[in-house]
């Protein structure tokens, strides 16, 4: 069976982007520091890629970078890490979860202190785990939603009456399709319910889960007569919001009878499952939920009028909350909380039918938001298209995918981009979702579907309107993000030149033998009495002295090359040590030049915010980049990881010694 250093789990509440994007910067963070890694995912198709028993017990440490139940229970007693799945979407970020989880092992005071660190900041967060039991039930209902939302809207082609016997356009299999559809969105409810609970008190919290959402649409019901509770009467439903608070109230519930029960003998535990707790569960969640139907109804009125007060007041307004929510954080929770609220206003539109003022508002409100979801991933595809030549070949390449996911309502293609650059990025896209936000409002757009993208267009009304909409929100978007790419590109240009003229290094010239043909550090490479005022200073005398040595041809490449790798994430490790790396057709031959400062070069962003004493930098041609680039990174990376390596490297003031201990490393 084998055996990983690291093993992890994700998971994002769609279970769409997020959870694999997270899994792949986590692989690659891993590969980088030469660990082996098992990454177990938690998308909408289930559980891939499972973790087993051994495999759990022979891991070194844990990272969960989760929005959702991913069974964390499993690794107790293991060092661990555990975040929102939205700290792990970067390869930089992965790599600290993988350092901090690492950081437990080995000496027991560390480790100890590692662990309560960890749960200090991670595990007793309330917001982080409110949101993480939220988001369980949110992924859950959202397939709910999906096919109900799109099976409702696809019965409206044969008429928008044709599910109605006495209309003209009637329509037997439109009618069935109705019905299965609205089977589906008034299980949206009870399922959002019964996994938040869930979440929280595992499968015992399901039945009172199940119960709250039920009570939740069906409210109290009240004997229009006598004004008294009555089985037979009707009652007012308290929805979306009150699914909410009864999955919360499930949840606890079953963790308070744990404790109440927890004298009962281990031999009646079957007992205690089958019987006790949904039983007493069911009785205390439904009287509860029974108690507070009035007062949530009103909140939940409350709501809808607000709502529909800031539809009163205008498409500006509304449309630009609703696009600044979806562009926030592309998928995060901000961009849940719009969704799951145009959903929920869906549903409600549905539920009232078509030409009333409740579902043109909700089928307004929904394709607003859908609108200001597919607008950023289109943003980068425009801005790589128009702008080629100031992204990358690998941003490049991610633009063009995100063609498709835009196209398909998947918001979170555009998370790289934002990662790299959050200002001016993020107010970018922010502002381009919420163009297109307000003009699908200001064209009376109504989407019966509530996911989907342009494969839902047929259903949509107004629907030319709407696509629109989107693309001008998107070319917007993509003119600022391509104009602030160009001054970029222009920027880090200009910098390269203005350099510390190239001098012989202040070290004292040291007799070595010459090295082997097959080492990548030369001793003539090796400077150790530099003094720079800067990252950017320390850079360019690394690129120069690259041409120099013969390995490169062109300093300003080289340093453009450096700069475009610090511009997608720090390349500062910790200990005073970084590892920037320059990959360009520029470089002739695959090197590496080391630099030291003992006093330390400021603004390099390292892990532990010391400064930088020790750079080792790598030098790889265009054509290594998938190769030889990787070798040397993963290698110098795990050297770092070695205390003894670590201390002769910055100690020594021998070039030949460093040249020798990095080399030693790298075969």
């Amino acid at each position: 069976m084998a055996k990983f250093d690291i093993i992890a789990a994700t998971g994002c509440p769609t279970g769409i982007a997020h959870t694999f994007m997270a899994k792949e910067a986590l692989e690659k963070a891993a590969a980088e520091r030469g660990l082996t890694i098992k990454v177990e995912t938690h998308g909408q198709v289930g559980v891939e890629n499972e973790l087993t028993k051994s495999e759990i017990a022979g891991a070194k440490a844990v990272v969960v970078a989760a929005d959702k139940d991913v069974q964390a229970e499993r690794f107790a007693g293991k060092p661990m890490v555990s975040v929102g799945v939205s700290k792990a979407l970067s390869v930089e970020a992965a790599g600290k979860l993988i350092d901090r989880a690492l950081a437990a092992k080995g000496d027991d005071t560390v480790a100890a202190a590692a662990d309560v660190e960890d749960e200090v900041e991670e595990k007793e967060s309330i917001g982080h785990v409110i949101y993480k039991h939220l988001m369980n039930g949110v992924s859950h209902m959202l397939v709910f939603v999906v096919a109900g939302g799109v099976l409702t809207a696809i019965s409206f082609l044969w008429g928008i009456t044709s599910f109605d016997s006495t209309a003209a356009d009637y329509n037997s299999f439109a009618a069935m399709l109705k019905i299965i559809g609205g089977i589906a969105m008034n299980l949206m409810v009870p399922v959002l319910s019964a996994y938040i609970a869930e979440s929280i008190g595992k499968r015992p919290a399901l039945v009172p889960g199940f119960v709250a959402g039920m009570i939740a649409i069906q409210g109290l019901p009240i004997n229009a007569d006598t004004g008294m509770i009555d089985a037979g009467g009707s009652g007012v439903g308290f929805g979306f919001l009150g699914g909410i608070v009864g999955g919360f109230l499930a949840g606890y519930v079953i963790l308070l009878l744990e404790k109440a029960f927890s004298k009962i003998p281990a031999s009646l535990n079957g007992l205690k499952a089958i019987f006790l707790y949904p039983l007493c569960s069911t009785a205390i969640v439904g009287l509860v939920m029974l108690g507070i139907s009035g007062p949530m109804a009103a909140i939940n009125q409350g709501m809808m009028d607000f709502l529909q007060s800031l539809g009163n007041s205008g498409p500006v307004i509304l449309g630009l909350a609703i696009g600044c929510m979806c562009a926030f954080d592309m998928g995060g929770p901000v961009n849940k909380a719009a969704y799951a609220t145009g959903t929920f206003l869906l549903g409600t539109a549905l539920e009232a039918g078509v030409g009333t003022e409740t579902y043109n508002f909700g089928t307004n409100f929904m394709a607003a938001v859908s609108a200001a979801c597919i607008v950023p991933p289109l943003i980068t595809t425009f801005a790589v298209v128009v702008g080629k030549k100031y992204f990358s070949q690998e941003d490049h390449d991610a633009g063009i995918v995100n063609l498709i996911l835009g196209c398909t309502h998947i918001t979170e293609g555009a998370i790289p981009f934002m990662t790299k650059n959050i200002w001016p990025v993020m107010p970018i896209m922010m502002l381009g979702s919420s163009i297109a936000s307000i003009l699908t409002i200001f064209f009376n757009v109504h989407d019966p579907a509530p996911h989907g993208g342009f494969l839902v267009l047929p259903v949509v009304e107004n629907g030319p309107q709407w696509v629109l909409a989107i693309l001008i929100g998107a070319v917007v978007g993509g003119i600022l993000f391509v104009a602030f790419k160009k001054y970029d590109f222009e920027k880090n240009q200009k910098a390269a030149p203005a350099t510390k003229p190239v001098e012989a290094p202040k070290a004292a010239a040291v007799e070595a033998p010459k090295a082997e043909a097959a080492d990548f550090v030369k001793v003539e490479n090796v400077f150790v009495a530099e003094d720079f005022a800067s990252r950017d200073e320390a850079l360019s005398f690394v690129s120069n002295q690259a041409v120099k040595a013969g390995i490169a041809g062109d300093a300003g490449a080289v340093m453009n090359a450096f700069l475009a790798r610090e511009a997608e994430g720090t390349t500062g490790m910790m200990e005073g040590f970084a590892i920037p790396h320059a990959k360009s057709d520029a470089i002739t031959e695959a090197a590496v030049i080391v630099v030291k400062d003992d006093s330390g070069v400021t603004g390099w962003d390292t892990m532990d915010g010391a400064p930088v004493n020790v750079a080792i930098a790598l030098l790889i041609p265009g054509a290594q980049a998938g190769t030889t680039h990787l070798k040397i990174l993963s290698k110098v990376a795990e050297a770092l990881m070695d205390e003894d390596f670590r201390a002769t490297v910055k100690g020594s003031t021998d070039a030949a010694e460093i040249a020798k201990t990095i080399n030693a490393r790298l075969v």
